[in-house]
């Protein structure tokens, strides 16, 4: 017998570690509620688990298997479950960040006490952590040079699932409920989770917006995006699974520009990897600047102003947009996550780390390596980070990519009827005109040209230039 333990790689297509362990046959699939890492857990994305377990089971049952649910401590948890099946090994795919590996380190001491066999495979990433260096040796602190390794590597072939002949004849328990779990209930309309819906959605991008996705990814209002950002963070999508697509949408691009764009694409895969090899080598990122500074970054953190930030009360309309489509789907554009962010450490001055912990309560698709690597790239704090003398004008970000206000109007409907140019102007505006037009919408809680000076002032002064 051998025992599969399912952890972010919630499927049986494209699953190295599962198609490796079915190759001994007898298979018993287990997925637990580790108390540890649900401490991190949010309403919305223990809501999006329970139906991507809900989904993997099925597809367990239609083999004539199951999957084994348990809760508790996985070093605890995991060797019972090996005795309870007489298991010979047990067998995982490796998660980067510094919790998952002191928690498998845990896990593969106590089943080696008991004498079971430990397999741990690369299954996230389609090179795994360590093998794209610099000459030196070096992991890369800088994408572009690890992108330009990862675009020439060869990449495996997806896995097949395995057959109903290498799975366990068990019965698994019923999943608990958001409640037994200590969550509420999501309070947003959550995408269908599970390997079906994930490759649809793969499917219907890679038909016609990956080929416009260069051109259009910007911009938030064009819908050139895959959204399949939650899929991959909880491997209801395989990272073999999703390159083979874009390897034959290339095949099916109808010249230079299609094919560029889809290999723009391909190198979002890649800045996912770049991340996670982040993580996983220093994994005190999660809570610490990546980059310190020679004396510690005097934050503001003025909490009025943060409050104004989250409700999406900000007066700038970008910014709100954002804020408030992060708050009614649990997602955010990818242009947009910037702006924000940058928004939150330059021009309230406030610490990357609440602007974190905000978004890892409200998105659907959290994943710690990418998120804390964008908001520090935001904070220029982090690997490869926006220099911190490089401030984005959320005024002019607006009127670049949304310049007919498409995406502000949907998400701010006090708005609705003002025009685009009003609208990219709201901050210079006069009050009289601003009441007028929109009386219910905020006036802008600072000014930008202000806050740009304090801010790169507080960078100086970090840096040790005063």
């Amino acid at each position: 017998m051998q025992v599969f333990w399912h952890r972010r790689d919630l499927r049986v297509h494209d699953n190295r570690g599962l198609a490796t362990a079915a190759e001994s046959g007898d298979v018993a699939p287990v997925f637990v509620f580790d108390d540890e890492v649900l401490a991190y857990a949010s309403d919305r994305r223990v809501a999006f688990l329970r139906e991507a377990l809900d989904a993997l089971r099925d597809a367990y049952r239609e083999r004539g298997s199951d999957l084994l649910v348990r809760r508790g401590d996985p070093s605890a948890v995991i060797p019972d479950v090996a005795h309870e099946f007489d298991a010979d090994a047990v067998h995982w795919n490796a998660d980067y960040s510094g919790l998952a590996q002191e928690r498998d380190e845990a896990v593969a001491d106590a089943l080696s006490r008991d004498g079971v066999e430990t397999h741990q495979y690369h299954d996230a990433v389609l090179h795994e952590p360590g093998t794209i260096r610099t000459n030196a040796g070096d992991p890369y602190q800088v994408f572009t040079y690890f992108w330009k390794k990862w675009r020439d590597r060869e990449k495996a072939d997806p896995f097949d699932p395995p057959a109903a002949a290498a799975l366990a004849d068990v019965t698994g328990d019923a999943l608990p409920d958001a409640a037994a779990l200590g969550f509420d209930d999501p309070d947003i309309d959550l995408p269908a989770a599970g390997h079906a819906p994930a490759r649809e959605r793969l499917d219907d991008f890679c038909e016609s917006d990956v080929y416009r996705y260069a051109d259009a990814r910007d911009y938030p209002a064009a819908g050139a995006t895959s959204r399949t950002s939650q899929d991959l963070k909880y491997g209801t999508l395989g990272p073999r699974e999703a390159y083979a697509r874009t390897e034959a949408a290339m095949a099916d691009a109808a010249g230079e520009d299609e094919r560029e764009s889809v290999e723009e694409f391909r190198a979002q895969l890649a800045w996912r990897e770049f991340y996670a090899q982040v993580l996983y080598f220093t994994p005190e990122v999660v809570a610490s600047n990546y980059n310190e500074y020679e004396n510690p970054i005097e934050w503001r953190n003025d909490a009025s102003e943060i409050s104004a930030w989250k409700a999406g009360e900000t007066g700038y309309p970008i910014v709100d947009a954002g804020m408030r489509q992060l708050r009614d789907e649990g997602y955010v554009h990818n242009r947009v996550r910037m702006i924000v962010a940058s928004f939150l450490t330059k021009d309230l001055l406030a610490d990357w780390r609440i602007g974190y912990a905000h978004y890892r309560e409200h998105l659907v698709d959290h994943d710690t390596a990418n998120d804390n690597g964008g908001w520090q790239w935001a904070a220029s704090t982090g690997t490869d980070a926006q220099p911190y003398f490089r401030i984005f004008n959320p005024q002019t970000q607006g009127e670049k990519y949304d310049p007919d206000a498409e995406y502000v109007r949907e998400h701010v409907p006090e708005l609705a009827d003002v025009p685009a140019e009003k609208i990219h102007d709201w901050s210079d505006l006069d009050p009289a005109e601003r009441d007028e037009l929109a009386p219910d919408y905020p006036a802008p809680v600072v000014d930008h040209g202000e806050r740009r000076e304090d801010a790169i002032a507080m960078f100086e002064a970090a840096r040790g230039d005063e």
